[in-house]
């Protein structure tokens, strides 16, 4: 299914020519990664980030929440995807139609990566001065 929005995605960003805007979210993203911490990296440095079980319990209801609603963004994604690639099959597509739908998708791209940075937030919340500076040292 991922694989599928992921294409289709794809397809809707070439047609609307979002190359360029692409590169600089790319960038973008790369300095966010310097400010949150995923959550394989918070896992794979528990023993040397000491995390208490209150961390460990926090962290895990953040990673449940957005994963919970990231599933339930996605099936919605899924479907308003097909909807996009069923109205640009016409010969001759209705452009305000078209053009409401591309809205509905970008509304849940929207909030699936709303989701994502919510979650980011509440685990950096959630870890001390001193164990955010042990994830961001060179590994």
């Amino acid at each position: 299914m991922i694989a599928n929005v992921t294409a289709a995605l794809a397809l809707l960003l070439s047609l609307l020519g979002a190359t360029a805007p692409v590169a600089a979210q790319e960038s973008a993203e790369k300095a966010l990664e310097q400010l949150v911490f995923p959550p394989e990296l918070v896992m794979k440095n528990a023993q040397r980030l000491n995390l208490t079980d209150a961390q460990r319990d926090d962290i895990t209801h953040a990673i449940q929440q957005a994963q919970s609603r990231t599933v339930e963004l996605q099936w919605k994604l899924q479907r308003e995807v097909e909807g996009l690639m069923q109205l640009l099959q016409a010969t001759r597509p209705d452009e305000s139609a078209v053009l409401a739908q591309v809205d509905r998708v970008l509304a849940l791209e929207r909030e699936v990566k709303r989701a994502h940075m919510q979650m980011l937030v509440r685990i950096k919340g959630t870890l001390t001065r001193e164990q955010q500076e042990i994830l961001r040292a060179p590994r």
